[in-house]
């Protein structure tokens, strides 16, 4: 197998990003709500608890910012996710609307595309090359299949 090949089959989504994504549906969408097809995750469950349930969602919530910080995208990019964090927060003290914000408003989901995206640019030239190599993997698959 030649280097470049390898080092594609290596090639993957860093750590900090899959933890971020994971993290963020949990809190977001891991259930869904029968008869109304929602999903909703511990954000919105621990944060019907009084008082601490919202202080509880946000060390959680940071987890993410602080993985977007570890995975080096720029002050920016954080600044925004804490923004996101935070409004979430503030606004889950809020009786009864803060727990509807949280069925809609899903600031994690939010912080996680913002590292999704920062990571494809920066990685774009090597996804599109692994994309190439995979198109023509499975055009020679179809060809071998349609030979038989």
């Amino acid at each position: 197998m030649s280097s470049k090949n390898k080092d594609h089959e290596l090639f993957r989504a860093p750590d900090e990003l899959l933890q971020a994504q994971s993290i963020a549906n949990t809190l977001d969408t891991a259930v869904k709500v029968p008869f109304i097809g929602i999903r909703v995750g511990l954000d919105f469950l621990i944060g019907l608890i009084p008082v601490i349930g919202d202080g509880i969602t946000l060390l959680l919530s940071m987890r993410i910012v602080y993985l977007g910080r570890k995975l080096g995208i720029p002050e920016a990019l954080q600044a925004a996710m804490l923004r996101n964090t935070l409004l979430d927060f503030g606004l889950g003290f809020i009786p009864v609307l803060g727990d509807l914000v949280d069925l809609f408003y899903k600031a994690n989901q939010k912080n996680a595309r913002i590292m999704e995206r920062w990571w494809v640019e920066q990685n774009k030239e090597q996804i599109d090359a692994l994309t190439a190599q995979k198109v023509l993997e499975w055009e020679r698959q179809q060809q071998d299949a349609d030979k038989e």
